[in-house]
């Protein structure tokens, strides 16, 4: 069940990625370009997100527990460090340059737009080398 819901809420959410036009590199890219063709309708989507997070994050807390998982999975670190900010710096750089995060990375593989096969890969390449940084560095912490 839990599988099913997923599949079917990352489905929702690529749809909605596609119908706001976040699969196209393009729309992210102009918004970005405010002396250039400034496109303004990223900001509208992000309002929209970050409306419904807000509705919905209310809704979920009022629950003692996820409908599908015996307990919420909500992270507790606070810090802004030097790895936050490295990290939030590469993710921002990578988006500025290729117009992708994630999610409609992901997404834009299924109607073939421009540059997600070379995004996609670059993008788990450095999924691969970050999580071996992160466990080189505890590793050495803990020695």
């Amino acid at each position: 069940m839990r599988l099913l819901f997923g599949f079917l809420s990352g489905l929702i959410f690529g749809i909605g990625l596609i119908i706001s036009g976040m699969a196209d590199p393009a729309k992210v890219l102009n918004f970005l370009d405010i002396f250039g063709v400034w496109d303004p309708s990223l900001a509208f989507v992000m309002g929209g997100a970050s409306l419904t997070a807000f509705v919905g994050f209310r809704l979920a807390w009022r629950q003692e527990r996820p409908l599908l998982l015996p307990k919420f999975d909500i992270p507790t670190a606070s810090d802004i460090d030097g790895k936050l900010l490295t990290g939030a710096a590469v993710f921002g750089i990578g988006w500025g340059i290729g117009g992708f995060c994630p999610g409609p990375a992901w997404t834009a593989l299924t109607i073939a737009a421009p540059g997600t096969l070379i995004f996609v890969p670059m993008m788990l390449v450095g999924v691969v080398l970050g999580r071996r940084l992160k466990s080189t560095s505890l590793a050495k912490r803990s020695a």
